[in-house]
């Protein structure tokens, strides 16, 4: 239902009195590649899933009360990849694009701009101040979102030493899965895909015993799965691969979980074998469980990976629907947290060349067709349109008819104006949603940067803690915005 406007109105004014507590608790959420438009459009789709005409519909996001814009260009590029941007909301500074941890002075694939140059990430900020730690990705947990909590890597790509060049490993450099485990030391919870970089080379997948490129990959002969288990054999630690195991552990008796449940990335929510797989809102819903035991509280960043990899296939179903399950995972997370002691943030790294138009009347299905055909070839078009990528086709000299295809199905490819094999960022700021201690914080045009200064200010964590010992010893965070202003141009100095 539509609220009015005055409901709005009311509530916007009770707005007025700032939630200033200090953060116990802080939760990312990242959608990889979630523009605005595909937040719209993810919108329309969560509605008309369940059966409404979808306009109106409310995201979880879309209930938060502070909005603000992040601009996500890196220091080498206008539009930004995911590890430069993924340097900036977790480690609070700026860098090229390609490279994870390092600052700016790092050069991507060039091993020896590593040393020196490595920031640390507001995970480890919260771990270094007591509190629990998890990511939890829909990809590889050595990709590049979730590789910028923890590694220090000059390119995105040095997933397992098998993908590094020989003289990298020889100069000392260290791949991003090995990184995982040896950075910092018992993060509390580890959930994604990526098995193939923790098992020595050959090693058969114990879920795909027999397809030789879901092997270990890894060339120094190392288990690093057996490692981290025989290291945590004393502690209340669990290793799972599939959703069986996940779903059958008891949370209040798993300090530290490790679950890989794929060689590779995790399948398109739309594509997960229900049996086998878990989904981002269970894996979620098991973080928090594990993490919230803790009497300091908790730093959980959350991937919703394969949106983007959707849009790069030019595949809109399949992101879109990824975007539905990642609102789904933040309203979990809403149930099992309080507002008044958790800041969640729902933002993007970067967006895409997607979009949807096409004058089409209300209610119409997020994957139909505009009403009218085109006035110059006099064919029909979908609503859903990508500025380049693989949807490109000519048919006899001429754009595709897409009345002659079926253009609902899941892994339609969506026209495109410029023909690429795989479809590219877009270049435009992303929307930053926010809730709990401090969100005002986040309030306007703002560096992608400045996220988890904001984060770490509200929980008191890394450096700049001066406003949490107020005289009155009361738990509400003081004002001290210079020492933010101040660390933030410290950080563009770094830049």
């Amino acid at each position: 239902s539509l609220t009015t406007g005055g409901e709005t109105l009311k509530n916007a004014l009770a707005l007025q009195e700032l939630n200033k507590n200090k953060a116990k608790n802080l939760i990312l959420f990242l959608g990889d590649g979630m523009g605005v438009p595909t937040v719209t459009a993810a919108r329309i789709l969560k509605g008309q899933l369940h059966g409404q005409s979808g306009e109106e519909t409310q995201l979880e996001m879309d209930k938060f009360p502070f909005v603000a814009l992040a601009k996500t260009y890196n220091t080498n590029a206008q539009v930004a990849d995911s590890a430069g941007t993924a340097t900036a909301y977790l480690c609070g500074v700026k860098a090229n694009e390609g490279t994870v941890g390092v600052t700016a002075a790092a050069v991507r694939s060039q091993c020896n701009t590593t040393q020196g140059n490595e920031v640390t990430s507001i995970l480890k900020w919260a771990k270094d101040a007591g509190k629990s730690v998890g990511i939890v990705t829909t990809t590889r947990i050595n990709h590049a979102t979730p590789s910028a909590a923890y590694a220090h890597s000059v390119d995105r790509d040095w997933y397992s030493d098998n993908e590094m060049p020989a003289e990298a490993v020889q100069a000392g450099c260290k791949d991003i899965a090995r990184q995982l485990f040896e950075n910092i030391p018992n993060i509390n919870v580890i959930m994604g895909g990526g098995r193939k970089y923790m098992f020595p080379k050959n090693m058969s997948d114990v879920e795909y015993p027999n397809i030789s490129k879901y092997s270990g990959c890894r060339k120094d002969g190392r288990n690093l799965v057996k490692e981290w288990t025989d290291q945590m054999k004393d502690k209340k630690a669990h290793y799972v691969w599939n959703k069986k195991d996940l779903l059958s552990l008891n949370p209040n008796n798993v300090d530290y979980l490790l679950g890989l449940f794929k060689p590779v990335d995790l399948p398109y929510h739309l594509e997960r074998n229900l049996e086998t797989d878990p989904s981002l809102t269970e894996m979620v819903d098991v973080a928090i469980k594990i993490l919230k035991k803790n009497p300091n509280g908790f730093y959980l960043l959350v991937e919703g990976g394969r949106i983007d990899h959707g849009h790069h296939e030019g595949k809109a179903k399949q992101a879109l629907h990824e975007a539905v399950e990642m609102d789904r995972a933040i309203g979990r997370a809403g149930l099992l947290t309080n507002i008044h002691d958790t800041l969640t943030v729902v933002t993007a790294d970067h967006s895409h060349m997607f979009n949807f138009g096409g004058y089409t009347p209300r209610g119409n299905t997020i994957f139909g067709l505009a009403p009218m055909m085109s006035d110059v070839d006099q064919k029909p078009f979908t609503s859903i349109l990508y500025g380049n990528g693989p949807g490109f086709k000519v048919v006899n000299g001429a754009r595709e008819n897409v009345s002659t295809v079926d253009y609902q199905e899941n892994n339609y490819q969506a026209q495109s104006a410029v023909p690429l094999a795989m479809e590219t960022h877009g270049g435009e700021d992303v929307a930053v949603f926010s809730k709990g201690p401090m969100a005002h914080l986040l309030h306007g045009v703002h560096e992608q940067n400045y996220i988890p200064h904001v984060m770490a200010y509200a929980a008191c964590i890394g450096q700049n803690r001066e406003h949490c010992y107020s005289s009155s010893g009361a738990a509400t965070v003081n004002l001290a915005f210079s020492s933010i202003a101040a660390l933030l141009t410290v950080t563009w100095l770094l830049c």
